[in-house]
Parts: structure tokens; sequence; C-alpha cells
């Protein structure tokens, strides 16, 4: 609606609204995304979900909070596979949030760090908002003028931010098990009586080995060359497939199609914000408004930490209130020529930019990981909100770190030659 406003505000003709609509959705490596989601509903449906959820339980053996720390790996498990926060979030809930209570776990506390590490699934590679992230950057030329004084700035990709990602969803995963471990300590949530049990983790090790090797597969083939990230979300739905129907054998004709309309539902939704925002977003180049910001935030300071911290906080507020997806077509106009006058890598702006927008994920009012955690525990969203602050506090922290040392997220894709 307020596209359609500042279009008719402006004199704009409608028409030139439903090019830029058209063009937004018709690039070739937005066909990741649809094939993405159903991979992710797929996989769920063939049981491959469950096993890997499985194989993160049974090492949580007798280490204080080791349920909790066992939700942790299986967000980053799943996240590796469906890369969404609330398909996260909800698949690894509907297991671990009961079995956390039945050991003892207070509800709240079982409930945040499921939302808290839910926001993983963003981060780690395929991630959707990265994708979306490649796309709004790919027609973004640097300044010239940060050009001449920083030099040629690297071109986004969309596997060089996947492997960039890396490394950023690891030091947050670290962070939320550190702050885990001494809120499990604090409360009491110790381990198992029985101690790790050696043929328990193989057995689950043997039963999830498809499971495992399904981002391999996806992974390994986009690194090492074989596809591209939209080839990768094709193979993994036939991978799945094939696991699911002739391995596993759980998936039936059934799910296949509950499958299919969730994927549609949810691209529908994706490809209406992202046209739209699209259109927006154009606008706002279109008159100078990103290059008045930029200008704007450089007169008070061209200090580059200063920047960051500036930058970090207003996408921290603007994802507790808006929806990811729509919230990078929006900003990546506006807030990436600032990062190219600064000197700043838009890879690493990038990884940046995801890994605040998935603190919004476990933050009201919007947080849609409380909202499906709330529902799988059946307690109030401001009782888990309160018992997701320290993890959020952590996140916050470790994303500073991220931030301020560009080689977390750009050793990894130098080192594979990107």
């Amino acid at each position: 609606m307020s596209t359609l406003i500042s279009f008719l505000y402006l004199d704009e003709n409608p028409i030139k609204f439903v090019q830029i609509a058209f063009t937004s959705v018709g690039s070739f490596p937005l066909m990741a995304l649809p094939a993405f989601i159903l991979a992710g509903a797929l996989m769920e449906a063939a049981g491959l979900s469950r096993r890997l959820i499985n194989v993160a339980e049974s090492f949580a053996g007798p280490f204080t909070g080791g349920m909790s720390a066992a939700t942790v790996f299986a967000c980053l498990f799943f996240g590796a596979i469906s890369g969404s926060g609330p398909a996260t979030t909800a698949a690894v809930g509907m297991l671990m949030i009961p079995a956390m209570i039945e050991r003892g776990y207070g509800r709240s506390y079982a409930s945040a760090i499921t939302a808290s590490s839910g926001g993983l699934g963003i981060v780690i590679p395929p991630s959707i908002p990265l994708i979306i992230f490649g796309i709004a950057a790919l027609g973004m030329p640097p300044p010239p003028a940060a050009v001449e004084q920083f030099g040629q700035f690297q071109t986004v990709s969309i596997p060089k931010l996947f492997i960039a990602g890396f490394m950023p969803a690891f030091l947050i995963a670290g962070s939320l098990l550190l702050m885990n471990y001494i809120l499990a300590k604090k409360h009491g949530y110790k381990g198992s009586s029985e101690g790790w049990s050696a043929r328990q983790i193989w057995c689950e090790l043997y039963r999830g080995f498809w499971a495992l090797m399904a981002p391999v597969v996806i992974l390994g083939g986009i690194y090492s060359g074989f596809f591209t990230p939209t080839e990768a979300a094709i193979v993994a739905i036939f991978y799945t497939l094939i696991v699911g129907a002739f391995i596993y054998r759980e998936l039936s004709w059934q799910k296949l199609f509950t499958a299919l309309e969730t994927t549609t539902w949810l691209t529908g939704r994706v490809l209406l914000i992202m046209f739209t925002a699209t259109v927006f977003g154009r606008l706002l180049v279109e008159n100078q408004i990103p290059a008045t910001i930029a200008n704007g935030m450089l007169s008070v300071t061209d200090n580059i930490y200063v920047i960051w911290a500036l930058v970090i906080f207003f996408l921290l507020f603007v994802g507790m209130f808006m929806e990811t997806l729509a919230t990078i077509l929006i900003l990546v106009p506006v807030m990436l020529p600032v990062a190219y006058s600064v000197g700043i890598d838009p890879i690493h702006f990038g990884v940046v930019m995801v890994c605040c927008l998935g603190i919004g994920f476990q933050t009201p009012p919007l947080g849609e990981n409380l909202f499906i955690a709330s529902g799988i525990s059946n307690i109030s969203i401001e009782k888990i909100s309160v018992a997701a602050l320290p993890f959020a506090f952590i996140n916050t922290v470790a994303i500073f770190i991220i931030a301020f040392v560009p080689e977390i997220s750009l050793w990894l894709p130098r080192f594979f030659g990107y």
C-alpha cells in the first residue's frame, strides 16, 4: 500500500510499477527460493528432520543443560537444510520443547532457548534471507567515490554469502551454548544420570546417516562448483524424494501434497512482499534517498566502528517490527551505500545484516519464533520474551564481534578462492 501511495504521490506511471514488479520476481537466482522452501518441507515430511534432532539429542548426555544444548545443535543442523528461522523453530520445537519439559526444564526456558536458536536457520547456509540479500545487492554497484577511496569492492554472489555465513553461524551458536550453560547451572538443569551411551549415539548416527548427508550434498555441491545454489535446491528436492520414498519410506502422497501446499503458501507470501518492496526500494534510489541518508550519517561521523554500532542498533530495532525479507529489500538500497562509503565489504555487510535480523525472530512484538514456541509450550509470549532476553543479549555481543572482525565472515570465502 505504501509503495502504491508513493507512486501516485510522485506522479509515476503505474505501468512502471508492474514492470519493476515483474522484473523483480523473474531472476534466475530467485528460483532457489521456492525450491529450498519445498526441500525443507519435504525433509520434515520424509522424517529427515526428526532423525537430525535425534542425533543431536543423543549427544546431550550428563552435560549441564545438555538437552537445551542439543536443541541449539538441532537448530543448527536443521537450519542447514531449511534456510528458515520459523521452520527451524517449529520442526525442532515440536520434539525438543516437550522433551526438555519432561526432563524438568521450565516451560519458559525451553521455549526461549528454542526460539533463540531458531534464528540460526537464517544465518547458516542455505539461507533464504541471504539469497534475498544477494538478489537485492546484485544491482547496486559501489559509488565511484568509494571505489576511488578504498579500491575495488568484490562482487556480491549467493555462493560467497553462503560460505561467509558459516563461521558467524557457529560463533552465534557458541554464544548461545555459553549462555545456556550459565543459565542451566543457575537453574539446576542437569544432564541425564546415565551418562553418554556410545551405543545410542552410534545407533542414531546410523539411523540418521542419510539425513546428515543432505547438507553435505547440498552445500558440498555448491562449494565444489558442481552446481549453482538454484540447481542445488533442485538437487535437494530430488534427494529428499528418493530418501523419503525409497530408504526411510515415510513420504506418502498425502504428506507430499501437504508439503506442496505449504510451499505454495509461503512462496506466494514471500514473492508478494518481494515485488512490492523492490518497487519501493527502486523509488528510494531514484529519488536519492539512500545518498541523502549516507551523507547524513557520514556528516555525523566517519568512524567505521561508530557507523557499525548505528547500523546494528538500527537493524535490531527495525527487526522487532518488520518482516525480515521486506526489511532486507527495503533497507539494502538505503544502507549498502553507507557501508560502501566507509569501506565495508558488501559480503561482510550482508552477513551482519542477516544476523541482526535473526534476533528479530526472538524479540516482540513481531517475533515469529516466539509465537511458534508459545503455541507448542502453551505459555504466554510475555514469559518467553523475558526468558529470551539473556540469549538476545549474548547474540548481540556476538554480532558486534562479527562486525568488528571482518575476517570471521571473509576468511572462508577467500580460502575457497571466491
